[in-house]
């Protein structure tokens, strides 16, 4: 009977660690990896792309971590993932729409600096 105690107290207490939230800005790996559907390889990706900076919100890190798209950042923080102490909102990302023009206007201004000359370049003679 006791034992039996013991045992459920033990379970209940680990069930309660396993919905604990994790927040992608201050996880370790380790971390990262309780929550269901987080790998080895997106835990890395996570912590690689945190050292450039904290996730400033949930966009943030789609944006900047491959393998997170709107569908599975809702499934992460159902499992108990946050970006700076907040839950996904599907809400606040970009409609599509926004993403391609801006896209599209970043990657005309690469285009447009590939083409222009360089200082150094020679004229032909």
């Amino acid at each position: 009977m006791f034992r039996n105690l013991i045992a459920s107290l033990a379970v209940a207490l680990f069930s309660l660690n396993a919905f604990a939230a994790v927040d992608a800005n201050q996880a370790t790996r380790a971390d990262l990896e309780t929550v269901k559907g987080i790998g080895p390889g997106l835990s890395a990706k996570i912590v690689d792309a945190r050292k450039t900076g904290a996730f400033k919100d949930w966009n943030d890190l789609v944006e900047r971590v491959g393998g997170i798209g709107p569908g599975n950042a809702a499934r992460f923080s159902q499992a108990g993932l946050t970006v700076g102490g907040s839950t996904f909102d599907a809400q606040a990302l970009p409609a599509p729409a926004e993403k391609k023009a801006a896209k599209a206007k970043k990657t005309e201004k690469a285009e447009m600096a590939d083409k222009s000359p360089s200082a150094g370049a020679k004229t032909g003679s």
